[in-house]
């Protein structure tokens, strides 16, 4: 039974996938909204809701590592695992607006996160400042696609209005809404059926939390972003990775922080290792799209290998096997220094590119 439920989870996460993909960049094109902003918004949102599920239900059965793992495994596959793979499959465009405003929000909810659980614990108070603080960033959101739509020299041609019946815009809405609910179905079934492996094995909940509970409620982002690559799409896979890093911080952990009885424990293990991830993960992500806004097949191999390595160090841990010390070693002292220097010396090197092509009166040559 776990084998047929992951495998019928994988095909609702395809099929619900296609469908989020075509309906909202068609209702996209239809209100005149770029498709940055569907993806940071209602895509990320909706892809999004198999975390709130699982956080709400761990919560109220008093399992906080299914919360927390969940909520920061996740974040932290979103960015190594969804969107190296869609940048392996096609180099993605970023956006201005993303490297100006949506990555530095995505690293002020992860700061924030990590310094709200160094006491140990998350409150209910904690969750409502990070509700408060996704209201704001919703606003600004809505505030610039207007701002946006209004402006025909920065509103990009494909982005103009397509003239759609009613009909058509209920069946595009539907095809959205389905997809969404094929996405929540699919992880469903694929967390349930892992999860019963994983503890018919032996393995530590947190671990579970951190790694299946959190690569299987990543599965919605993971088939909407490849699709959306896959289709061209590509300003809706990246801001559907950044928007849903937002929206399982700032919405779905304080969410759970407010209807959590007695607020969410916060494990030791989540305070050492996968918050300060998290968090460099998400700051790993500012220079990269700042360089060129692009993301390259080669960086997306890059993210995708350390998430095999993130992978691979908390099952070393949690097993407690004997190369768990090599290999920290060998992560700390050659492969994150040498990655560092890598970005470094490209990104100096595009920096020093462009100055030379905008010529010396600041102008492209």
């Amino acid at each position: 039974m776990p084998i047929v439920l992951i495998g019928l989870g994988l095909v609702l996460l395809v099929a619900g996938g296609e469908f989020v993909v075509r309906g909202a960049s068609r209702l996209a094109e239809w209100a005149r909204i770029p498709p940055v902003v569907v993806g940071l918004t209602i895509v990320a949102f909706g892809t999004s809701s198999p975390e709130l599920a699982v956080a709400i239900g761990a919560a109220l059965r008093g399992e906080p590592d299914f919360v927390t793992g969940n909520i920061i495994g996740s974040n932290i596959y979103n960015v190594l695992l969804v969107l190296g793979l869609s940048a392996l499959i096609v180099p993605l465009v970023v956006q201005r607006k993303l490297v100006q405003w949506d990555v530095p929000a995505m690293i002020g909810a992860s700061l924030g996160l990590l310094l709200f659980a160094a006491d140990g614990s998350l409150t209910r108070v904690e969750g409502i400042v990070l509700m408060l603080a996704l209201a704001g960033y919703l606003s600004a959101t809505v505030f610039w696609s207007r701002r946006q739509g209004s402006d025909e020299d920065e509103f990009d041609v494909e982005y103009h209005a397509r003239s759609m019946s009613g009909a058509a815009l209920l069946g595009n809405a539907a095809i959205l809404v389905g997809g969404l609910a094929l996405l929540v179905i699919g992880a469903d079934r694929l967390v349930e059926g892992a999860v019963e492996i994983a503890e018919s094995l032996g393995v530590d909940r947190l671990v579970i939390g951190l790694t299946i509970v959190a690569l299987g409620t990543s599965m919605p982002e993971l088939a909407t972003s490849v699709i959306a690559a896959i289709r061209g799409e590509r300003e809706i896979a990246v801001g559907n990775i950044v928007g849903s890093n937002i929206m399982n911080i700032l919405a779905i952990a304080g969410f759970t922080m407010i209807v959590a009885p007695d607020g969410v424990p916060v494990a030791d293990a989540i305070l050492r290792l996968d918050l300060p991830v998290m968090l460099a993960v998400a700051i790993a992500c500012l220079p990269i799209f700042f360089r060129g806004h692009r993301i390259e097949r080669w960086e997306g191999g890059v993210f995708i290998g350390y998430a095999l390595a993130y992978t691979a160090y908390l099952v070393l841990d949690a097993t407690g096997h004997r190369a768990i010390g090599p290999f920290s070693a060998v992560m700390l002292v050659f492969v994150i220094p040498l990655t560092v220097i890598t970005f470094t010396v490209v990104t100096v090197r595009e920096l020093r590119r462009s100055a030379a092509d905008a010529g010396p009166d600041g102008h492209a040559s």
